[in-house]
């Protein structure tokens, strides 16, 4: 980002509140979807959720599968329908939208409503982990008519749809926008790599084919950045993620063309500790963010999507293409 000398603005004028699917946020933040389903994720995401409406963000779970298909720990998504957050995420795989094998259950219109429900969801967001799956010995191997699927769905709920690691392309998000999908999270290198999670516990289970997978593809997909650059310009609310690990981080996405940035990492870590240092997390990125728009003289997100900007290093290549 090019720095401003003289930022003619005030600090304390700036304003980083905005609208994200019709819903107010005090920042442009989201919390994107990470746990669940297990006994202790319930303290995490309480601890998630608390700040979240405290703070002013928009806040989403991990995959609610366990809990609206297995019956497992419905509470640990629940505890977060207990606290005002201004925009809430249900989250659903989409591999789980179509038989896996003959018999397997799927995910359809009646547990996506109970998805949404056990948290009070205002959106549903389908997340994409094909590369995740790829990786682990039991992963789910078929793709065939996921759109379809998701296009289903999209037109009974509000959908977002997201990466997990590996970025969205622009074609991909363009077929998704015809089928209705309302926005998008793009997710991509830079941040988390499933890809490598799996790896380790590839080797822990000695699946070395699998481990050599993850190995393989530990870097494989779109970057963060270029993803944004990709999928913007198609007019729909996009959330940035993959890499933010601060304010500047998130500036930087918007200045790209993003709605708002998910972060998820440093969060969760706060979050594993305590309310106060969740809180903590989320005040500080905010307040970082609100000193990269001060120094771009950028009083409003809408102003910090125009300033002007550099792109060198690995995105270079990407941008040539």
């Amino acid at each position: 980002m090019v720095h401003r000398a003289i930022p003619e603005i005030d600090f304390e004028e700036i304003d980083v509140r905005t609208t994200f699917l019709g819903h107010a946020l005090r920042a442009p933040l989201l919390i994107t979807g990470m746990t669940g389903g297990f006994p202790d994720a319930a303290k995490i995401n309480e601890n998630l959720a608390r700040a979240a409406a405290d703070v002013g963000v928009a806040m989403g779970v991990g995959s609610e599968r366990a809990a609206v298909v297995k019956g497992q720990y419905p509470e640990s998504y629940a505890c977060v329908a207990r606290y005002p957050v201004p925009l809430k995420l249900a989250n659903i795989g989409a591999p789980q939208l179509i038989p896996q094998n003959p018999g397997d259950p799927v995910v359809g219109p009646e547990e996506v409503r109970r998805a949404m429900e056990l948290i009070h969801a205002d959106v549903l967001a389908i997340h994409l982990n094909f590369l995740q799956e790829m990786v682990q010995p039991e992963g789910d191997r078929r793709a065939k008519g996921c759109l379809d699927r998701i296009g289903t769905l999209a037109h009974k709920f509000p959908v977002l749809v997201k990466e997990t690691g590996a970025g969205l392309s622009r074609a991909v998000a363009e077929a998704l926008r015809d089928r209705g999908v309302r926005a998008f999270d793009v997710s991509g290198t830079g941040g988390t790599s499933f890809a490598a999670v799996e790896y380790y516990r590839a080797v822990d289970r000695g699946a070395d084919r699998e481990a050599r997978v993850g190995k393989t593809f530990w870097d494989w997909g779109i970057p963060s950045p270029i993803s944004v650059l990709e999928v913007a310009p198609l007019g729909l609310p996009v959330v940035a993620s993959g890499g933010i690990r601060s304010g500047l981080d998130a500036a930087r996405a918007i200045a790209l063309g993003a709605s708002a940035a998910g972060t998820a990492g440093g969060v969760l870590r706060a979050a594993a500790t305590s309310y106060e240092e969740t809180r903590r997390e989320l005040e500080t990125i905010v307040h970082e963010l609100k000193v990269a728009m001060f120094l771009t003289g950028a009083k409003t997100v809408a102003e910090l999507q125009k300033v002007p900007y550099v792109i060198g290093g690995e995105s270079r290549p990407w941008i040539r293409r």
